[in-house]
């Protein structure tokens, strides 16, 4: 097993951490993840795709630890959804930070309280960099059904923004790029 996705996980998880050595932990917790799972007697179906929800699930437990120490998170997010944005500079004083902290941990929040499909879509979108068409194929699902379901979960995270700002859900929201109008 380990020959076999050795190579194609660390690239996976090099284009996710950008980062060679952290792409290299990662793969090496995953596997010793999965084989553990093995060992404990859990029958794998297809150790490939266990191999990569964990990698993935890994990732994102690295960008939590990273907002926890205060790090910028180095997404590949569109100009449509900037996390940095939230994340805040290091310059600013300690009132700031926190709210920039805990703006940040509202939005995992929201993404943690999509819907697993839909939060898998929007995982493989913004933070593996997949475009429309390798999600759907990954997934198993049509383009379209991707579309909608990341339309849900930027809708979400739009909604969170605009709470964050303390604009009232009544009021007019700024015209964004990819927001549904309602």
């Amino acid at each position: 097993m380990v020959a076999r996705y050795y190579r194609e996980l660390l690239n996976f998880l090099f284009r996710a951490v950008r980062d060679r050595h952290t792409a290299a932990d990662l793969a090496q917790e995953s596997y010793a993840r999965v084989l553990a799972a093995e060992q404990r007697g859990q029958k794998i179906h297809d150790p490939r795709a266990l191999l990569y929800r964990t990698a993935r699930n890994l990732v994102v437990d690295q960008h939590r630890r990273a907002d926890v120490r205060g790090e910028v998170l180095d997404t590949a997010a569109d100009e449509a959804f900037d996390l940095d944005a939230i994340a805040g500079s290091a310059s600013l004083q300690p009132e700031q930070i926190l709210a920039s902290r805990e703006g940040l941990a509202s939005v995992l929040a929201t993404i943690d309280q999509l819907p697993p499909r839909c939060r898998e879509a929007f995982i493989l979108f913004k933070f593996d960099g997949l475009s429309y068409a390798e999600i759907a194929s990954r997934m198993g699902i049509s383009v379209r059904t991707v579309e909608m379901q990341l339309q849900i979960a930027m809708d979400a995270c739009w909604q969170c923004f605009d709470q964050l700002e303390g604009r009232p859900d009544d009021a007019p929201a700024p015209i964004r790029r990819g927001r549904s109008r309602s």
